[in-house]
């Protein structure tokens, strides 16, 4: 294991030396700027998931008319860098400092856009950033399955334009899925778009999540904002539900910003 974390560190390093410190060169400047925080000395599932979304945002960027920057630098997170960011991608990690936690904050609140994946909504009870709690929707990590396990997926809202091309369900390839307490359902502010099946419970084999709700996509209607649980390991990316998900995803933030801006 140690070796296929050092032979995939050497891969992403060289990466991003390529694209100039972690960043593509930008198209032209009319295009919005989408920037992707990712981490690389973390779990190797994690890293996997990272290296293959990082690849399909690059091979849509053009597509879909946006100017993407990656980095592995979180201390960009502040003021300065984000001024001109209209949507910030969180991959496979969260921030690290109180100075990162402010400007999130700052950027959240003044009509900035997220979009997150997986373990970077991991909070428990333990966690002392309160506002990010209740950004989520006021839920703390509660149980996951292990180990990672396909899933039946309902989409509760066909109608929003992040969902406009899913099927009212769909099979989603293997995941570790997180439940949360409470669920973020309950929170007034919250839409959840897509959950659980009730069919898949219990689910997992050494650890299990008993029959319960399990929203799997949802967003915070105060914010814009959108987060994804999927994010574990190597088969996020061969479904094509989950691709137009994602694809989806990011354009209707995108086009809630420049609705906010004219641009």
């Amino acid at each position: 294991m140690k070796t296929k974390i050092a032979v995939f560190l050497m891969v992403v390093m060289a990466w991003g030396m390529a694209m100039g410190q972690g960043s593509l060169a930008p198209p032209p400047a009319a295009h919005p700027k989408v920037v992707i925080f990712y981490s690389v000395g973390i779990e190797y599932d994690h890293l996997l998931f990272a290296q293959q979304a990082l690849q399909f945002f690059t091979a849509n960027a053009n597509k879909d008319k946006y100017t993407l920057v990656a980095t592995t630098d979180w201390n960009q997170l502040n003021d300065e860098f984000l001024k001109d960011v209209k949507v910030m991608v969180w991959l496979d990690d969260e921030v690290h400092s109180q100075a990162q936690r402010d400007a999130f904050e700052k950027y959240m609140e003044g009509g900035g856009a997220w979009l997150g994946f997986h373990v970077s909504a991991y909070n428990d009870r333990s966690s002392k950033w309160t506002w990010f709690r209740s950004f989520l929707g006021g839920g703390a990590f509660g149980l996951n399955n292990w180990p990672p396990l396909p899933a039946k997926l309902v989409v509760e809202d066909t109608t929003s334009p992040v969902t406009k091309r899913l099927p009212q369900s769909f099979e989603a390839p293997s995941n570790e899925w997180y439940s949360w307490t409470p669920s973020p359902r309950l929170d007034p502010n919250v839409k959840v778009l897509i959950s659980l099946d009730k069919s898949n419970f219990p689910i997992g084999i050494k650890d299990v999540i008993p029959p319960t709700d399990v929203p799997v996509v949802w967003t915070n209607t105060k914010y814009k904002m959108l987060y994804l649980n999927m994010g574990h390991g190597d088969k996020i990316f061969t479904s094509d539900e989950q691709k137009n998900l994602i694809e989806d995803g990011l354009q209707w933030l995108l086009s809630r910003q420049q609705a906010a801006t004219g641009k």
